[in-house]
């Protein structure tokens, strides 16, 4: 059997204060339709990235529902770990090379992975192209099968997208983030248009009191007294963390004191932030306000939750982005934020409504310097921003199109 997730059941009316009443009832009439369906979301890795942190939120809704959800791991050695991250950048658009060896590779893992998943279900939602050829794979049945993309695959490789398009087309329906993000060579019948969204009473977006995020920087080794910048994202090329310290230290020209926080979680299907990490901690050595921190070294939700509210920026330089969780995030604790305008930030914030987004590395040093010189306007911009993302970024709205989704099939 694929590893299996343990997780815990959440009840819809946990989220009362942040739904409508109308969407409440859309959902629970969605539920009665799929009752006694058996739903399984399958992923590449339990921790360290943004398509962990939604079906740790999700599956126990579904289960709160009285569906049968199960989150399902797949299985791999490092050298398949390295073809799919290879996968994923060529996907974004990297000049990757498509060998014989990294295709074998590839199916091999999948072959094997579609022969652990030996129970039966309704519905299999796929996310990412690490499992994507299960499908494949797994041959005829009557189960309903989706594959969902969570990176910006608005410019990729020609080569590798040619590999990969026979086993998209194998889905009865495929969700992209943003019509932008759509292949145009991919031509299917099921598309879908499905934002992410953020669980705003999970532990990284509870609430919590200013006193307790004091403790939790000074316990990490930050001074809650100076003003702090923050990054919260995987130590990848695409996130471009060397532009972020380059960011960080012209702004500090103007600002003495400041501070820089790199938050990042380390994931298990990506064996290449093992090597930016190493880059970062050698490029920041001997500058005492850069705050390295990873999972690895006590920063879990908790801790990413105290960082976003207690930092007077936050910063996203991202090159490319499906989407990008920390935006909202930081928004809905009414932090604003500075982003460059890549891939779903966009759709999250604009100007002046949660932060500024940005194009190079000039702009995003001016509009920080602009809202550390004023405070107030930079407060209003985080309350306006937190304002966008209960209306359209939280975890109901998701679970309520992914039904939606499910019950067309």
């Amino acid at each position: 059997m694929l590893d299996h997730v343990d997780v815990g059941v959440v009840d819809l009316r946990s989220y009362e204060p942040y739904v409508s009443a109308a969407l409440s009832q859309e959902i629970r009439s969605l539920a009665r339709e799929l009752k006694g369906a058996r739903v399984a979301q399958v992923n590449a890795t339990p921790y360290g990235g943004g398509v962990s942190e939604l079906l740790r939120s999700l599956v126990p809704m579904y289960k709160g529902l009285g569906i049968k959800a199960d989150w399902k791991v797949i299985s791999g050695d490092p050298s398949f770990f390295s073809v799919t991250k290879s996968f994923h950048n060529a996907l974004q658009g990297a000049p990757e090379e498509l060998t014989s060896s990294a295709g074998e590779t590839y199916l091999m893992y999948n072959k094997l992975n579609a022969d652990l998943l030996d129970e039966e279900y309704d519905f299999l939602i796929i996310h990412d192209p690490q499992p994507l050829a299960i499908r494949h794979f797994k041959g005829s049945s009557n189960a309903k099968w989706v594959w969902r993309c969570h990176i910006d695959t608005s410019h990729p490789n020609k080569e590798v997208l040619a590999f990969l398009l026979p086993y998209f087309t194998e889905y009865n329906a495929v969700v992209f983030t943003m019509d932008q993000f759509v292949p145009p060579a991919l031509e299917h019948p099921k598309l879908a248009i499905i934002p992410p969204a953020i669980d705003p009473i999970s532990p990284k977006n509870m609430e919590l009191g200013e006193k307790i995020c004091r403790h939790i920087l000074t316990w990490l080794g930050v001074n809650p007294q100076q003003p702090l910048l923050t990054q919260v994202s995987r130590f990848d090329p695409w996130k471009d963390p060397m532009g972020v310290i380059e960011v960080y230290r012209r702004v500090r020209r103007e600002v003495p004191g400041l501070q820089l926080a790199m938050i990042a979680s380390m994931a298990l299907d990506d064996p290449e932030g093992w090597e930016i990490h190493k880059q970062v901690t050698e490029e920041t050595k001997g500058d005492d306000d850069i705050h390295v921190r990873t999972n690895l070294v006590g920063v879990s939700d908790v801790e990413v939750n105290a960082f976003q509210r207690m930092s007077q920026v936050i910063m996203q330089k991202s090159i490319r982005e499906g989407f990008g969780l920390v935006i909202s995030e930081s928004l809905w604790k009414g932090t604003p934020v500075v982003a460059n305008r890549a891939g779903g930030i966009p759709l999250q914030m604009g100007d002046g409504v949660g932060g500024f987004l940005v194009d190079d590395t000039e702009q995003a040093v001016d509009r920080i310097l602009y809202l550390l010189r004023h405070p107030k306007e930079a407060a209003a911009m985080g309350r306006a921003g937190r304002g966008r993302v209960r209306e359209r970024f939280l975890m109901p709205r998701l679970l309520a199109d992914e039904l939606r989704l499910l019950a067309s099939l």
